[in-house]
């Protein structure tokens, strides 16, 4: 693991390192949200975890170490909960539609992290930045891969995956970015539903919208960070 990487903690106990640690990056999100990052202290953070300032430092070494952890959990989130939601599935629609829920439930439960995202990238160390991006691009590289097999199997017309992959992230990151606009209006299964019937379904095939209405509308959704 590379510097960049990595966050060393005084505590060696793996359990207890990951208990203290979400609950210090969940006082911090919520702080860095309603603050911004630089107005945000270590005290402040302390104070909304219930901790002192001195077992913060056991676990971090500085504030950047917290907004690099905070941002690299959601990344590291889509990198498993795409994947585990995709699993079993055979049929390239399927596939993609269901990558599709994965990415926008982790944005339901991790809002205010997606929101931080935009807002407090550029205030990490500039190696740091590059592995979020790193991150993001392989999160990607995932639901672009759902879109080719699609076009490759004859159930989408030939689109420009790459852009269409940041549609639908894009699409992905609206729901937090603009929570508020749209909360009293959809409800998240409405919400990714208008999405792929705006994004998905107007590129397939025959055999593709075919596959489309077969589909199953339950998913099981991560849940949402408490407030």
């Amino acid at each position: 693991m590379s510097s960049a990487e990595s966050v060393k903690s005084v505590v060696t106990d793996p359990k207890l390192v990951e208990e203290r640690r979400h609950q210090i990056i969940s006082a911090a999100t919520k702080l860095f949200s309603e603050q911004g990052y630089y107005t945000t202290t270590i005290l402040q953070i302390a104070r909304e975890a219930k901790v002192s300032t001195g077992l913060i430092y056991q676990y971090f070494g500085d504030k950047d170490d917290i907004l690099f952890l905070t941002l690299k959990n959601v990344l590291d989130t889509y990198e498993q909960e795409i994947p585990r939601q995709i699993e079993g599935l055979t049929h390239p629609v399927e596939r993609l539609c269901r990558a599709v829920w994965a990415y926008c439930a982790v944005v339901d439960a991790q809002r205010d992290a997606t929101v931080l995202a935009y807002r407090s990238t550029k205030s990490l160390r500039a190696d740091r930045r590059v592995l979020i991006k790193d991150g993001e691009t392989r999160t990607n590289r995932m639901i672009e891969k759902t879109i080719r097999a699609c076009t490759t199997g004859g159930f989408m017309r030939p689109v420009n995956e790459y852009l269409l992959c940041y549609q639908i992230v894009n699409f992905a990151h609206a729901w937090a970015l603009k929570h508020w606009a749209f909360d009293d209006r959809f409800s998240l299964a409405e919400y990714v539903e208008e999405g792929l019937q705006l994004l998905v379904e107007p590129f397939l095939t025959a055999k593709g919208k075919t596959a489309l209405a077969k589909i199953p509308k339950d998913f099981e959704a991560p849940q949402r960070e408490p407030a």
